[in-house]
């Protein structure tokens, strides 16, 4: 019976070695084992490794995770389902919380002070705001030096003072879905490479104010997606993201 070995497997689905093996700490995951010890994967360590990363993208903890995987009669098309319905769900939080902030603006630049629903909006996005950060500060600290950081901070200061964060990240989350549901493609295809202009365009805001260090340095990150989408979610996931990097290398010329 075929087997891939597991480095095989991260360059063919866009994981890491460590996310493999944290799920396989965690009970999730199993492996062969070669005649000299090393990991290998076959048709059914694959199934369960597609069901592990389905159930991640539908928003599961690995706990609820580890529970679902014990039954029977998974259902991808109902973790489908309910990827489509979370995603639809934070799409409509994002713009009420857009549509209360603005009108807080609005009366403010008018002199008056917000009513009592903005004020709450405001307050719940602050909450929601700090979480957030906390969270990809967490993130950060696993992948940039504190002088890399520090260097972000400093070109950060360089974006526009009316960019809207709200609507930016909508953009990535409609984006990354919208390429996820047209794969398979071919990446050097016309349908592709309109994404990878899409995906350009939308990445210009940062691309115009970062370094070259810096945007290698977020590849990085997002080429280990699988090690930290557990503490903060992506916009986009990881074969999305392997999909853009194969995209772009059919872009450039020969």
């Amino acid at each position: 019976m075929e087997t891939l070995p597991i480095t095989e497997v991260c360059r063919r689905t866009g994981l890491s070695a460590r996310a493999l093996r944290f799920y396989e700490s965690r009970g999730l995951l199993s492996a062969q084992r070669s005649a000299a010890g090393q990991r290998r994967y076959g048709a059914a360590e694959l199934a369960r490794l597609h069901q592990i990363t389905a159930l991640k993208a539908a928003g599961f903890g690995l706990t609820r995770i580890g529970e679902l995987l014990g039954t029977h009669g998974l259902d991808l098309g109902k973790l489908i389902a309910a990827q489509l319905e979370q995603l639809d769900a934070e799409r409509r939080d994002l713009d009420a919380a857009s549509r209360s902030l603005r009108a807080a603006q609005s009366a403010l630049a008018a002199g008056r002070l917000p009513d009592l629903d903005s004020f709450c909006e405001l307050i719940k996005q602050g909450a929601r705001t700090m979480t957030d950060a906390n969270a990809w500060r967490g993130v950060a600290d696993r992948y940039f030096s504190p002088e890399q950081q520090a260097q972000w901070a400093e070109r950060m200061k360089d974006v526009p003072p009316t960019f809207d964060q709200t609507d930016y990240n909508t953009k990535w989350v409609d984006l990354g879905t919208r390429i996820g549901d047209a794969l398979p493609m071919d990446p050097a295809g016309a349908q592709a490479q309109s994404f990878l202009a899409e995906w350009k365009a939308l990445l210009a805001p940062f691309t115009a104010v970062a370094s070259p260090e810096m945007m290698a340095g977020a590849s990085k990150l997002y080429d280990h997606i699988g090690e930290w989408s557990g503490d903060m979610k992506p916009p986009f996931s990881s074969t999305v993201w392997e999909f853009i990097k194969a995209a772009g290398n059919c872009s450039k010329p020969v």
